[in-house]
């Protein structure tokens, strides 16, 4: 049995994690922190320093000015983290990555834990190899922080990286052209209605592949927040990514 501390556990996505662990045969949630008191079943934290019980896993679905911190907290205190906040830079990961193998622990970024959205990042890359142009649009509910979202900049990222040609320059820089992320646009939207959505577009003369994903409640990212806790101990270091566990 793992013990978990589940930090942002009164968010949204924090309630349905804990409904989702209470359900996990091999999961335990032990405490949570969170930056106001709640009554809960277990044992509720608003500061790092005042944590009084043991766990093997930290799950942090919190804010991206606080997850830094929070992460390395948890790797110095004999804690495997499961991170699925949005907002941690490449040199953060690389930290937090040197942070875990000093202290001989483990953990996973994860940019998005819905298989489609892993499958989306996949299938994005080997198309790239064919596609050189493409650009992304994801949608998700206004009250994200951060945009474009992690999972948008993840799958720009694997596609700069998979192409092995020139895209083609655009006419204009403005701002309507959206971010720019490893040479791909990224545009971001957030409305009512939306929980999360992605979709790619790739063009090449006389044709248009276009592979989307959706996620219709929270439920859809369940598995694989399970799947991160139960299978973190397997990693090296920090890593970024529910494919390298899958």
């Amino acid at each position: 049995m793992k013990k978990v501390i589940l930090a942002g556990g009164f968010g949204k996505m924090g309630i349905e994690i804990q409904a989702t662990l209470a359900k996990a045969p091999d999961l335990e949630l032990v405490g949570i922190f969170s930056a106001t008191k709640r009554p809960a079943d277990v044992p509720v934290f608003t500061d790092l320093a005042a944590i009084d019980v043991t766990a093997d896993v930290w799950i942090d679905v919190t804010r991206p000015d606080v997850v830094l911190a929070n992460a390395q907290y948890a790797l110095t205190n004999g804690m495997d983290i499961v991170i699925g906040t949005s907002g941690l830079s490449a040199e953060q990961v690389v930290e937090l990555d040197a942070v875990a193998q000093a202290h001989n622990q483990h953990g996973i970024v994860v940019p998005n834990f819905s298989l489609s959205a892993v499958l989306l990042m996949r299938f994005a890359s080997e198309a790239a190899k064919y596609f050189v142009d493409a650009e992304v649009l994801e949608i998700h509910h206004p009250g994200k922080l951060d945009a474009p979202s992690g999972t948008a900049k993840a799958t720009a990222a694997l596609i700069g990286a998979a192409r092995t040609g020139t895209p083609a320059a655009p006419v204009s820089t403005d701002a309507a052209r959206g971010d720019l992320i490893a040479g791909v646009p990224v545009h971001a939207m957030r409305l009512p209605g939306y929980v999360a959505e992605e979709e790619v577009v790739f063009g090449a003369p006389g044709e248009t592949l276009r592979i989307k994903q959706t996620s219709f409640s929270r439920e859809s990212f369940m598995g694989g927040v399970v799947l991160a806790a139960q299978n973190v101990a397997q990693l090296t270091g920090v890593q970024v990514g529910l494919d390298k566990l899958l």
